[in-house]
């Protein structure tokens, strides 16, 4: 599929990696790991084929197909969810425009014996079969099920794609990259602007994929539980093995083990080679022996062990003074922005020292409520602070807030106060700021950097409850794992928002989720959370197949108005459904017709009349079909 031969790429004067070789195959679903600044996203750029490299080769196979997830993308606007959607399919599209056309041709003639019209009815064939293989009668549906698999509704189709934030237009970006069923898939940090659910949903897609499919991720769950090969990128070289992100650690740290072994008795046997050396070159009858033995060591292959790059930021946040019992009480507590209410009647108390992960679908009011505890936002209802609270805030954007004509080092001197300011420069160094580095200004940091330089102003202010908003979308894992470990010290009181699995695993022991504006307590970490979620999703399952086979008679009026209309609609639904059928089977018979014997059926005038009938008649049951189905969603 793709023969990358000694790719060289270096930055500011340094390789970021050198002479690297390696293949992708089918079937490959490869976690491209490594530091932030190792140049994961620059061998994605490369081998998408939007940057070049400054020396080696890459070979791929014709007409591959490859799609490419940047972090970054300009986004269109104008056009709803599903017309962006549909951007995917340019060629089905093309198809569609070309039977349209022909479609209105014929309607529009009589010259049915004409060489012209025959003509135009080889076309409207040709283009029908290659409709039929490009997938044109199932691109709608299969474009519904992963917008939906990717967290929107169906009432989300068709507003303009204007109206979503820039997470929620990424996840238009990724189902169309999807959809286009790539050769190749390059996605840069798929799970930024994902939910847990959706993250669930893209893991079991990508486990399925036909193609291959390179992942650079921060999140270890996803790369454990989607990928099959590991390619760490570290100090310029790649360290390449079939194994998911954690086996891939342990055999590493094997390596390392029978390197660091191999190279210790390696010594000792070139220690003792120099010893008879150095003993026979005393000895002239020696002297052709030490020469035998000189030549020898000169040809020791000597064993290198692997470096690694272990430099980390090291964190610790200190608990001020201690607050009182209650950190955080709330009261019926609702929040709209203009006419969507986001959160309705909230009650909510965090106990001291607890550890509480919030968690549900993007737009959920997560951050909403987040934001409404430090004071950002205005609200409805009652919100009590406990007495001594003492709150710091890192929220999701928090690295857009840095001002990019400062410095590393007048950015943290600024945040400072006559209390701390002499230890600026010691915490920046914990946070890999040192040297010239400090000299740098904010705005040619990476993502990555600026988080870490938005945690460091955290530390300047004293604080007892911490409120963090995706704290880890910028961060490598290492990084990460450097920021969990912290936050488990942490001997204060802990609010967090993420979507990471394994980041929240062990960190927090409350969860709360987000659904239809209003909160559920989970009394337990997210392992137990997610277990209660299936539970429940089986139980509900079950509940509507009982109801589906029995359903039990209500005395209230409504509910028995109900009944008589589901039962009616769903006698029509299985009417339209047979009528549907059969002209589906008519269709394709009339094709095979044309396919057969062409000559025979286009003398038949009647035939297009019938033919054109019977489409449009389809595509009206179609429609009629989807409108009787969203009532039976409804009444359900």
């Amino acid at each position: 599929m793709l023969n990358i031969h000694n790719l060289s790429i270096s930055f500011q004067g340094e390789y970021l990696f050198e002479d690297i070789t390696f293949k992708l195959g089918a079937g490959d679903r490869i976690g491209l790991i490594g530091k932030n600044g190792a140049g994961k996203s620059t061998m994605l750029r490369i081998l998408s084929k939007e940057q070049e490299a400054d020396t080696g080769q890459i070979a791929a196979d014709k007409d591959l197909k490859i799609g490419f997830l940047k972090q970054d993308i300009d986004f269109d606007f104008g056009k709803t969810v599903l017309e962006e959607s549909y951007e995917a399919f340019k060629d089905i599209k093309a198809c569609e425009a070309k039977l349209e056309e022909i479609n209105i041709q014929l309607a529009e003639r009589t010259d049915y014996e004409s060489e012209s019209y025959n003509q135009l009815m080889i076309d409207l064939n040709e283009i029908q079969h290659q409709y039929e293989i490009l997938g044109g009668y199932n691109y709608q549906g299969e474009t519904e099920k992963i917008l939906q698999g990717l967290g929107f509704k169906r009432n989300d189709f068709n507003k303009l794609t204007d109206t979503f934030s820039g997470g929620w237009r990424m996840r238009i970006e990724l189902a169309k990259l999807l959809l286009q069923n790539n050769d190749l898939l390059l996605l840069d940090e798929p799970t930024n602007h994902l939910d847990i659910e959706s993250i669930i949903w893209l893991e079991n897609f990508l486990k399925n994929y036909r193609g291959a499919v390179v992942i650079v991720s921060h999140d270890k769950m996803f790369l454990d539980n989607v990928t099959n090969r590991t390619i760490e990128i570290s100090l310029g070289r790649i360290y390449d093995y079939n194994k998911p992100y954690t086996k891939f650690l342990e055999l590493r740290k094997e390596m390392k083990v029978q390197q660091l072994s191999a190279q210790k008795n390696q010594e000792k046997q070139i220690q003792h080679t120099e010893k008879l050396i150095e003993k026979f070159r005393a000895k002239a009858s020696k002297a052709t022996m030490a020469q035998s033995l000189i030549k020898k060591l000169d040809r020791i292959d000597r064993i290198e062990v692997d470096e690694d790059d272990n430099s980390v930021m090291t964190l610790n946040f200190p608990v001020s003074i201690t607050p009182g019992k209650v950190v955080v009480e709330m009261d019926n507590v609702s929040k709209n922005y203009g006419d969507l209410q986001v959160l309705h009647g909230v009650d909510l108390s965090i106990p001291r020292d607890t550890k509480t992960a919030f968690v549900g679908q993007n737009g959920q009011g997560k951050s909403t409520l987040a934001k409404i505890i430090v004071g950002e936002i205005e609200y409805q209802g009652q919100l009590t602070l406990g007495h001594n609270v003492q709150i710091g805030y890192f929220a999701q954007n928090q690295a857009e807030y840095l001002d990019g004509s400062k410095t590393v080092l007048d950015t943290m001197i600024d945040a400072a106060n006559e209390t701390n300011r002499s230890k600026v420069r010691d915490i920046l160094g914990s946070f890999l700021f040192r040297g010239e580095e400090v000299e740098k200004y904010v705005r040619v940091l990476s993502g990555g950097e600026r988080n870490r330089l938005a945690l460091a102003k955290l530390l300047l202010q004293p604080l007892n409850v911490l409120i963090m908003d995706e704290p880890t979308n910028h961060l490598d894992i290492k990084s990460k794992n450097v920021l969990k470990e912290a936050l488990k010290k942490f001997e204060g009181t802990l609010i967090l928002v993420s979507h990471d699995r394994d980041f929240l695993q062990g960190l927090t022991n409350t969860v709360y989720e987000f659904k239809d504006q209003n909160i559920k307590e989970y009394l337990g970490d997210i392992d137990y959370y997610l277990g209660q979620r299936n539970l429940e999703n089986m139980r509900e399952a079950e509940k509507r197949t009982i109801v589906a086979k029995q359903p039990k008679a209500n005395s209230s009026k409504k509910s028995y108005e109900d009944l008589k209309k589901l039962k009616s609609l769903n006698n029509k639904l299985s009417n339209v459904e047979s009528k549907i059928n059969q002209l589906e089977k008519d269709i394709k018979n009339d094709d095979v017709a044309l396919a057969t014997n062409y000559d025979e059926t286009v003398s038949d005038p009647i035939f297009f009349d019938s033919y054109q009938a019977k489409k449009i008649d389809l595509e009206k049951l179609m429609t009629d079909w989807e409108t009787i189905q969203e009532q039976i969603e409804r009444l359900n």
